[in-house]
């Protein structure tokens, strides 16, 4: 892969060491992959594993699935085709994270709504594929690639 020297310097002037992330003026940019393994209590990601793509990911049904620890016929009744994306709008995993029997999993659906509502947000009031497939990497122990770091297209 070849570097071009002049934009890999000009991006090294905005990397603030103290913060790990790049910073222009009195703006950071979005947290880095260390404090989001803090956020999400995700303990056993290897930060310094080579970024790779996973084979044969579940789909949207199954992470969802895993995730909340509910079965297929709740999850199907839910999820909602908007566009070109899979989603599940908020109202009902905050209404599951209220009822839900198991604290862990409560955690898990609460951190995966602000990902997709505050990290991913691709459609307003709803959680769609790319924060459960965040989920399922780091759960795998797969690094996340670029695509989810990238800004989602119509914003």
């Amino acid at each position: 892969m070849k570097v071009d020297k002049r934009l890999f310097r000009a991006l090294a002037q905005f990397w603030n060491p103290a913060y790990s992330c790049f910073t222009f003026g009195n703006i950071d940019l979005v947290p880095t992959i260390e404090e989001y393994v803090v956020l999400l209590r995700c303990s056993k990601i290897l930060v310094d594993k080579v970024y790779s793509k996973v084979v044969n990911a579940p789909t949207f049904l199954r992470r969802l699935m895993n995730i909340a620890g509910i079965s297929e016929q709740w999850v199907t009744g839910r999820i909602k085709q908007m566009g070109d994306s899979k989603c599940i709008p908020w109202k009902i995993l905050k209404d599951l994270i209220l009822a839900h029997p198991n604290a862990r999993k409560k955690v898990d659906i609460f951190a995966l709504s602000i990902y997709g509502l505050v990290v991913f947000p691709k459609i307003l009031g709803h959680v769609d594929e790319a924060a459960t497939d965040l989920f399922d990497r780091l759960e795998k122990r797969v690094t996340p690639s670029r695509q989810f770091w990238q800004k989602p297209s119509g914003h």
